[in-house]
């Protein structure tokens, strides 16, 4: 995954791939030679190539094939100095070197070569099939939306989407189910367009918050992040960086109560005994959160809504924890057929 969107050049062509606050990530990570940088979401290699053009080792991760098969021209331009893994980003903590990473970068979101292929299904603008699998393995948001039952749909849009009318659009994908099944995005965006039509004060299209959503349960992205997190912070060593850039409110929070969990800060009250604090896993240097320049904003209309964290590992010993700690949502298994209507 990667957060960056199509522009237009001078000449009215499109640029694609613009790595989401580069400047601010590339100061969180003080790239150098001798460094070894792992970009977990390598993307259209934004943030690897300024990485690499500051002289730091870069191993690059990405659960989306074609994003590895584009990248031969960076790997032979960077030799030993770029090594590429097709492989979610949950298992970052596999590839580091003995000693360590001196840093993590992750952009959490769906990257512009999704988007601006209609075949992948990630956009309701362009008709294609309903697929929105990042690997382009497993079960598909049209096996979502044709099978799933209507609970199990209210919950996948009315927590991943935020979507206020997840329980009226889920019945209606229901009803035109049973008539005909779904296959292209303009299928579901067309449904959801009559169900939610859109008022002139609306800022966003109606179907957005369904398509968030699907692609969010789809890919397990809360999942693969919370995960990611406990890599990185196996991975790193001691003064390395964990610089994380989220578009959601979803994605943020998990971020936020993860660093804010592992700064080691005393517990209590003066009701109550104080509690001795645990070991500090990471600390910070300057604010807890940045958003996008107002110029990066104007020019870039998806940083609008971007946020970067940045933390530093301490020595500490990394924990042993699961994902039980993140509290994430509960909502049906899509891999068991018990979790579906026939």
């Amino acid at each position: 995954m990667s957060g960056t969107l199509g522009n237009e050049d001078a000449n009215g062509g499109p640029v694609r791939h613009i790595p989401v606050m580069l400047a601010e990530v590339l100061g969180a990570l003080a790239p150098a030679p001798g460094k070894v940088i792992l970009d977990g979401t390598f993307g259209a290699g934004g943030y690897s190539r300024a990485l690499l053009e500051a002289g730091a080792t870069v191993i690059g991760l990405d659960r989306d094939p074609t994003a590895i098969a584009a990248a031969k021209d960076m790997l032979a331009a960077h030799g030993d100095r770029l090594t590429l893994h097709h492989t979610q980003f949950s298992a970052l903590d596999r590839f580091a070197p003995e000693g360590g990473l001196d840093g993590v970068v992750l952009d959490i979101g769906v990257s512009s070569m999704q988007i601006d292929e209609a075949e992948r299904g990630f956009s309701f603008q362009k008709n294609g099939p309903l697929d929105m699998r990042m690997s382009g393995e497993g079960v598909s948001a049209a096996d979502v939306v044709n099978r799933a039952k209507v609970s199990d749909l209210t919950r996948i849009f009315g927590i991943l989407g935020e979507e206020k009318n997840a329980g009226r659009i889920a019945r209606a994908i229901e009803k035109r189910r049973q008539e005909e099944p779904f296959v292209t995005t303009r299928d579901l965006a067309g449904l959801i367009e009559i169900v939610t039509p859109r008022r002139a004060k609306d800022k966003i299209h109606p179907a957005t918050r369904v398509f968030q959503a699907l692609r969010v349960y789809v890919n397990d992205e809360l999942g693969e992040l919370a995960g990611a997190l406990l890599a990185a912070e196996r991975a790193l060593k001691p003064g390395g960086v964990l610089a994380v850039v989220t578009f959601h409110s979803l994605e943020d929070r998990i971020v936020k109560q993860f660093i804010g969990a592992r700064l080691g800060k005393a517990g209590g009250s003066r009701h109550l005994p104080a509690v001795e604090p645990a070991p500090a896993l990471f600390s910070q240097d300057g604010k807890a959160m940045i958003s996008a320049s107002e110029a990066e904003a104007a020019d870039n209309p998806r940083a609008r809504s971007a946020k970067l964290r940045a933390a530093i590992r301490t020595d500490a010993p990394a924990p042993q924890t699961g994902l039980d700690a993140f509290g994430l949502p509960a909502l049906a298994d899509i891999h068991r057929l018990g979790g579906f209507e026939n």
